[in-house]
């Protein structure tokens, strides 16, 4: 008699194997983000993103028309402005860097889905997400800020609008902002979970945004907890939020498996800058098989709850899932 269970039977075969899968990736799954900068005939690689690229107005069009090629279905628009302020005055200019982005990709891509990533540290010239006074980022004059950026986005023609800024009320203060502003059908996209995380350090590199003194843990979470995430993102579902972030993701699927849990919104992991960097480096050394790892990752995202993934590996995974089953 049989006295144990055989579990490998499932196995056997790929086959076999593909039949049972739990879970799989699919370029629509996936949110591609994309650099946008002043200036004419620019393509200028990240230094710490190998494959990430600075794009002006002028190339733009050519990123995003491999991006739907591929069958990428949205994009995340990061505006990066030449002339920064205290204020971050371009955040919310009609015709800011991002809102131009907004406007032309929309013109010539109007099926592909495009969100605005709603913050004002790319555009302060302290870096950080608010309004600072006396070395003290406010909260309540920073939302002020905020809905305007918000605002003029969705006038520019975003189809969601994602804040990232961490500041207390966030969610409400853009909600109620839109509705006033004629936008009540624009949804948000809350990072509901944004983490003080050492992963962001490309990012900054991109996006111009490094804070100038001081950092941001007076308004990003604790890597340490985890039951506060839940408070976050329960903040944020009462306000209105339509769906929720957890950022990053690779050093927080505990989170990310919570919040699913907890909470029947759509629930998207950014897969950050760090994460995308070690990645690229370890294979550019050849030691790891990176498409093997990146699916892994992700497939790893999606086990722990997470609908869609935020990634700058966007179309290296939509050109694998052509040559092959995942």
């Amino acid at each position: 008699m049989q006295s144990f269970i055989r579990h490998r039977r499932l196995r056997a075969s790929e086959n076999i194997r593909r039949m049972v899968r739990e879970h799989h990736i699919r370029a629509e799954d996936l949110i591609y983000p994309i650099f946008v900068v002043e200036g004419q005939g620019i393509k200028a690689e990240v230094p710490s993103m190998p494959g990430v690229y600075h794009f002006s107005l002028d190339r733009l069009n050519e990123e995003v028309e491999e991006v739907v090629e591929l069958g990428i279905r949205s994009v995340i628009l990061f505006g990066v402005p030449a002339e920064k302020d205290e204020c971050g005055s371009q955040a919310d200019h009609e015709h800011g860097i991002v809102q131009k982005a907004i406007r032309q990709v929309k013109e010539k891509f109007p099926s592909l889905y495009v969100i605005a990533d709603t913050c004002l540290c790319q555009y302060t010239s302290h870096g950080h997400c608010g309004v600072v006074e006396n070395g003290e980022v406010l909260n309540d004059p920073s939302l002020e800020r905020l809905v305007a950026t918000a605002v003029s986005q969705a006038r520019a023609g975003a189809d969601m609008i994602a804040p990232s800024n961490m500041m207390d009320g966030f969610v409400h203060a853009i909600r109620r902002g839109l509705d006033e502003a004629g936008y009540a059908h624009v949804p948000i996209l809350s990072y509901a979970v944004k983490y003080a995380s050492a992963f962001y350090g490309p990012f900054r590199d991109a996006a111009h945004s490094t804070p100038q003194f001081g950092d941001r843990r007076t308004y990003q979470m604790d890597p340490a907890n985890a039951r506060e995430a839940m408070r976050e993102a329960a903040s944020d579902v009462a306000e209105g939020a339509d769906m929720l972030m957890v950022k990053p993701g690779l050093a927080y699927l505990d989170v990310i498996h919570r919040v699913k849990e907890r909470f029947d919104l759509p629930v998207v992991a950014y897969n950050v800058s760090g994460e995308y960097s070690m990645v690229k480096a370890a294979a550019q050394n050849g030691w790891i098989d990176e498409e093997k790892v990146v699916m892994e990752i992700l497939v790893g995202f999606k086990r722990a709850g997470a609908d869609l993934i935020l990634t700058y590996h966007a179309k290296d995974v939509a050109r694998w899932l052509k040559g092959g089953d995942h």
